[in-house]
């Protein structure tokens, strides 16, 4: 990676946030409250909305995005998918590091631009898989687990929100992530269905994914369900861990042998972990890279084969409805 741009005289890492709905919000709070962090401003096209963020914090309001560009070292980009390539191409041409909410954009054609601009600049590029700063997700990584068979569901109830895109690239691409992250190995074929339920898009989908290793993976993601269920189980060569990412808890069950040489025992266990909003650790691993070099945990290309794996779920479901 090439030098990055300097915090500003006071050590600080001057950062702004473009988008303040939901989830730009969270941003610049959480930014806020950073020592270690100058929020200059935030940006939207909504006035009111940005006059009122900006107001809680203490920051400029901005209608335009690029009225950030020479005053931060570092931007959150929170905007509607579609408009992600737009917005980000004159930050990072103008070296600036960049967090970008997932997906990284509609095609991968325009994610791999996104990408290669990134690389380019030699800025600190991270994209946005929460989920990977989930503690109990942090604490499965660290471990040898070799997973043969992986089960997710996530599960969630109807809002009116990220309803531009389908559940495969709103909500399944962070499981599709975590598999890969886990998995490590290249993919042999992706069984996949789903359906529209209340959008114009799919809104409830699964994916049944096997390696060349022979993991399988059994994916589900749905945004029209009666209740929150997200969860992932994943069955090793000598262990069992299950985690629920809404308290995130982890158990681990394994077969301890008997003793006198009988039928082993099923031994189960819930690994102690220090809970923490996924967010706040996402935005200081970003903002550790930035002030550090470090390469972020989620890169570019790490988003990129996410989005792929995604697409080609897309495609699977599409080539089921036409059947």
């Amino acid at each position: 990676m090439n030098a990055h741009r300097k915090p500003s005289v006071n050590g600080k890492v001057r950062v702004g946030v473009v988008g303040v709905g939901y989830l730009g919000r969270i941003h610049a709070r959480i930014y806020a409250a950073m020592p270690e962090v100058e929020l200059v401003g935030v940006a939207d096209i909504n006035a009111t909305a940005a006059r009122e963020v900006a107001a809680q914090h203490g920051c400029h309001a901005y209608l335009a995005a690029n009225d950030l560009l020479g005053k931060v070292d570092a931007v959150s980009i929170v905007v509607p998918t579609p408009a992600h390539l737009e917005t980000a191409r004159p930050f990072l041409q103008g070296g600036v590091h960049m967090l970008m909410e997932k997906p990284l954009a509609p095609t991968y054609d325009e994610s791999l631009e996104l990408v290669e601009l990134a690389e380019r600049a030699g800025v600190v590029f991270q994209v946005g898989h929460l989920e990977r700063f989930n503690a109990g997700i942090m604490a499965l990584a660290e471990r040898a687990v070799n997973p043969r068979f992986i089960e997710v569901h996530r599960l969630g109830t109807f809002v009116e929100r990220a309803t531009d895109v389908d559940v495969v690239t709103d909500l399944m691409i962070h499981d599709i992530d975590i598999v890969l992250s886990l998995v490590k190995s290249d993919i042999r074929s992706i069984a996949a269905t789903g359906a529209p339920v209340v959008t114009e898009h799919v809104d409830i989908a699964n994916a049944r994914i096997e390696f060349e290793n022979g993991a399988v993976a059994n994916v589900t993601a749905s945004r029209v369900s009666n209740k929150k269920l997200r969860r992932i189980r994943v069955f090793g060569d000598a262990h069992y861990y299950g985690l629920d990412y809404m308290d995130q808890k982890l158990e681990m069950a394994y077969a301890a042998p008997d003793a006198n040489g009988g039928r082993p025992s099923i031994v189960s266990e819930t690994l102690a972990i220090q809970p923490r909003p996924p967010l706040d650790t996402e935005l200081a691993c970003f903002i550790q890279s930035v002030r550090t070099g470090a390469p972020p945990l989620v890169n570019g290309r790490v988003g990129l084969e996410a989005l792929r794996v995604a697409l080609l779920v897309k495609e699977r479901i599409a080539a089921c409805t036409t059947q």
